[in-house]
């Protein structure tokens, strides 16, 4: 709750906050958070400093001079330049994104992860976190060669190998760096600000040595003080075989990935908004200036290689090499190994200084404080992955201690990892493996900000303003173009472990949802390319059968929707349908409910819900119907289950059941209605049942494997599903219990499953066909009539897909009134084959013409009978009722359809799925009844069988 304001204004802490930013020069830069009871910085303590003593670090006094040997002055500013130009493009990306809302814990991986997604920051979070731990391993590697050399200096050793030293002392630093960071983040702030101290004088010490005159030890090692030929001759790249500016490149870049030392804390900063951008600007500004200075003065005042020391035959420097410039041939005069100078020595800057102990004090806390803020920076990171649990097992290291959540495990980490990389022991090795890691997370930061502006989402709405999302993408661009040019392969090993993380998190679809640019675009794509679709024409060639199909709640009619789904995955769209019938105000809850799509995704069905609210089941037809779809982005195809229950069920729904096949035409749509044994309302839950403040009663369903994984033993409407029962309700309410259901009811309480009763006894029901298993047999296609194609395009459809690939396609076909078999079956053969549609068999079908069996007639009377007009009733009053006129009239099309009928059970009793030419109503003509009756004696006791119906536009084409 916000903070209430005092009498006399606003809460002393937001004065207090104010006064602290002004005054934190003049105060120690820390506060205890009032709510949080954690430690929290300032700009100049939390981000500045830090930011100052990790880009010096250890390249300044260690490696610097070796760089301007190699690349000469130019070229080594060039390299400067180009770190700062990195650097200064990331953190204007970096300042858009902090200022875009509150930043918490985990610097470069919360901003990632919150502007991109899970998928990208999860990846990038692992290879960052890995990245600062290596750098603290860096750093300590580098004070451990510069005490190893001052101690062979004095004349000792401590195993006699030097590398040996140097893991040993780097082991026992490396300990040392824990406790500190272990003792907690107040005691290592205070450490950073006396070790920024000693850093500052050491840099002061090295500028006044360089104006100093040089006595003649130090002209042996190759400091000679300031002229003009020194300088001229250093300006120029050196570089030594195996050595390239890329290379040199890869050398010093370690030293640019400080900038985001502040950002790493982003949690323990006091206001990280303000801070991180104040703070490492002016971080990059001042160790730029600095680092460009000593590159001029070290070229201005060192030679390039000298003996290191005066041969024995030499008392008199001056009187042997004169002019200086010759100093640079010294080595070969006296045909010795030079030892010094900047191509030999990466201590030249304590030989040119003022006072060299100073210079060795200053490498001392530029080493030690920048692997002090890795240690604590690449732990921070991991705990904030932790916490988000992207990553399997990792959230033991989400646990965090004290007020102000230290992570300690995390810590333990991180010095687990910088062992392990110490024991490499050597600066010049583990450089270039963290330059890749670092670069491709500035690449990400920079791509973030250009996503996020590219999305042009409300939402991204940054306080700082002086960014540009194409130099942002400038600055993704260049850090992926120096990681190879820097090492091609380590670039592309890092591409590997980012793109093998991306795709497992991914894959594994954690559930957080950050607002990411990602999804903003993916709106904006939708957007976009829906609106282009709009002007594109259509054509028969692009056809594709969009569906509608009616689910109510897709659990209910899982098989159904497994149909519907085969027929458009990944190609074309899907919507299910439902419809609740009754009062806007008792189903607005049900209507605003998105469980569904939960359902979808653990069934991994790829399709839309659309629920309407209606007062009939037609009327609400109608609206989805007409509504539903963006552009051209809408069904073109209505697809039902058959109405198994038409002859019990109350007539007016028959008649809303016929009429919806009527409007759909009337709309210009393709039906299809699919009948399989036993129905589809199997497991069928009632629209009252489903509590929608209780989703889970609703996605109760089995976790269901992909297609390409499914488990062939798998079956279909096995799962525990929860309802209420009738002895359990509270308030009114039904409460939820698991039951292993046989079958629910569908209708009224106590009332049976149609599709379990014959003639009012209950039967064994049928176990109804799986659409996501393999199916093999036959696809039979019963093409009778010329309705565009669709008949023949959707079993194709159908058998390219992985369920019905093994099945075999079989034509059945009408002959022509000519009666020649052999003529219509040769005409049909072509037709196939231009439109390019493979079967296994084509059967023209002779003599359906002929009256049916009596047989076939007397089953058709029964199943009508009921719905005849009975003496006394008039069909006005009864519309849906079969009048004898009705009968004369359609006499001939009855007999066909029991034709049809005989055919059926003669060819394709043994299917595995029939597709059928569905009749076309005529309601003005044909009764709901009658026209059931059709449907029913076409259907009745047969395989899987599919209905289908064109609307009369071409589907197929001969041309390409």
């Amino acid at each position: 709750m916000p903070e209430p304001m005092s009498p006399t204004g606003p809460p002393t802490e937001l004065f207090a906050d104010e006064l602290y930013d002004e005054e934190e020069g003049a105060s120690d830069k820390k506060e205890k958070d009032v709510s949080k009871g954690g430690l929290k910085f300032g700009w100049i303590q939390g981000v500045l400093v830090r930011c100052l003593l990790n880009i010096f670090g250890v390249m300044l006094f260690l490696r610097l001079t070796w760089v301007t040997g190699q690349a000469g002055v130019g070229l080594a500013t060039v390299i400067v330049a180009l770190s700062g130009t990195v650097t200064s493009l990331t953190t204007m990306s970096m300042s858009a994104i902090c200022t875009n809302g509150e930043v918490k814990g985990g610097g470069a991986y919360y901003m990632i992860s919150r502007s991109l997604g899970p998928e990208f920051g999860g990846s990038i979070g692992i290879v960052f976190a890995l990245a600062n731990a290596v750098a603290a391993a860096m750093y300590i590697v580098g004070f451990a060669e510069t005490v190893r050399d001052v101690i062979l200096e004095n004349g000792h050793q401590i195993t006699g190998d030097a590398t040996n030293d140097v893991r040993v002392i780097g082991l026992a630093l490396t300990c040392v760096c824990l406790g500190i960071v272990l003792i907690g983040m107040e005691w290592e702030s205070k450490a950073q600000l006396v070790l920024l101290a000693i850093l500052a004088i050491a840099i002061l010490n090295f500028f006044v040595g360089s104006f100093i005159p040089p006595t003649d030890e130090q002209k042996w090692k190759g400091v000679v003080g300031y002229n003009s030929d020194t300088f001229t001759t250093n300006f120029v790249p050196h570089f030594t075989p195996g050595n390239s500016f890329f290379s040199v490149f890869a050398i010093f870049f370690p030293a640019a990935t400080g900038v985001l030392a502040g950002a790493n804390i982003s949690g323990d900063l006091k206001d990280p908004q303000r801070a991180i951008p104040k703070g490492t600007f002016l971080a990059i500004l001042i160790t730029s200036a600095i680092y460009i200075a000593m590159v001029f003065a070290i070229g201005g005042c060192i030679v390039l290689a000298a003996l290191g020391e005066a041969p024995p035959t030499v008392s008199n420097l001056t009187a042997v090499l004169t002019p200086t410039r010759d100093l640079v041939q010294q080595c070969e005069m006296f045909n010795q190994t030079c030892q010094s100078g900047l191509l030999h020595d990466n201590g030249m800057v304590g030989v040119a200084s003022a006072f060299r102990p100073l210079i060795l004090a200053g490498i001392f806390s530029a080493t030690l404080s920048s692997a002090l803020a890795s240690m604590v920076g690449a732990p921070k990171v991991f705990q904030a992955l932790a916490r988000d649990k992207l990553f399997p097992h990792i959230h033991v290291f989400a646990k965090g201690y004290g007020a102000s959540e230290e992570p300690r495990r995390a810590y333990l980490l991180c010095f687990v990892i910088c062992l392990a990389m110490v024991c490499v022991g050597s600066l010049d090795l583990i450089a270039p493996i963290i330059s890749n890691f670092f670069l491709m997370a500035y690449a990400m930061i920079n791509f973030s900000c250009f996503d996020a502006s590219v999305a042009d989402s409300p939402g991204f709405r940054p306080g700082f303003k002086y960014y540009n999302k194409w130099l942002s993408l400038i600055g993704a661009l260049l850090c992926l173009v120096v990681m190879f040019l820097v090492n091609w392969w380590a670039a592309l090993i890092t591409f590997v472990v980012v793109a093998g993380l991306y795709f497992y998190v991914y894959r594994t679809k954690p559930d957080v949802n950050w607002g990411s640019s990602t999804q903003a675009n993916a709106y904006k794509d939708a957007l976009k390319t829906s609106l282009k679709l709009i002007s594109v024409d259509d054509h028969v060639k692009n056809f594709r059968p969009q569906i509608l199909v009616l689910t109510g709640y897709p659990r209910n009619r899982a098989n159904l929707l497994d149909f519907a789904s085969s027929v458009t995955k990944k190609q074309s769209l899907l919507i299910c349908g439902h419809v609740f019938q009754g009062d806007l105000e008792e189903h607005v809850t049900r209507l605003r409910s998105m469980s569904a799509y939960r359902w979808f995704a653990a069934r991994k069905v790829k399709a839309f819900y659309n629920s309407v609210c209606a007062p009939t089941f037609r009327i609400g037809v109608q609206v989805l119907l007409q509504a539903l779809g963006v552009g051209k982005l809408r069904p073109n195809t209505l697809l039902l289950g058959y109405k198994c229950d038409w002859q019990k069920a109350d007539p007016r729904d028959t008649l809303d059941y016929f009429n919806v096949i009527q409007d759909a035409f009337d709309l210009h749509y393709n039906v299809g209605i699919l009948r399989v044994p036993g129905g589809f309302d199997r497991n069928k839950v009632p629209d009252d049942v489903i509590d929608m403040d209780n989703p889970e009663v609703y996605e109760s369903d089995e976790e269901v494997a992909d297609d390409e994984d499914e488990d062939p033993t798998r079956k279909e409407n096995q799962a525990d599903v929860k309802f209420p029962s009738a002895a359990s309700t509270a308030n009114g309410h039904p409460q939820y219990g698991a039951m292993h259901l046989k079958r629910l009811n569908t209708l009224e309480e106590g009332m049976e499953n149609e599709a379990f009763e014959e003639d009012g006894e209950t039967v064994t029901p049928v176990a109804p066909p799986s659409f996501r298993d393999k199916n093999y047999g036959t696809v039979d296609v019963w093409w009778l009539y010329d309705d565009g194609g669709l008949t023949l395009l959707l079993p194709y459809i159908l058998s390219q897909r992985r369920q019905w690939k093994n099945a075999k396609l079989r034509v059945f076909c009408m002959g022509t009134k000519k009666g020649d078999v052999d003529e219509d079956q040769k005409r049909m053969a072509s037709l196939l084959a231009k439109f390019r549609i493979n079967y296994s068999e084509l059967t023209v079908l002779t003599e359906v013409n002929k009256k049916p069996q009596l047989k076939t007639y007397r089953e058709f009377e029964s199943l009508i009978h009921q719905w005849r007009v009975k003496p006394g009733e008039f069909q006005e009053e009864y519309p849906w009722k079969i009048a004898d006129a009705d009968l004369v009239e359609h006499k001939q099309k009855t007999y066909k359809h029991l034709r049809i009928r005989e055919k059926l059970l003669e060819h394709s009793k043994d299917a595995s799925l029939i597709v059928l030419t569905l009749p076309v109503p005529r309601k003005t003509a044909c009764p709901a009844g009658l026209y059931m009756g059709w449907l029913e004696i076409l259907t009745k006791e047969l395989p899987p069988t599919l209905l289908l119906r064109g609307n009369q536009e071409s589907v197929l084409t001969y041309y390409s």
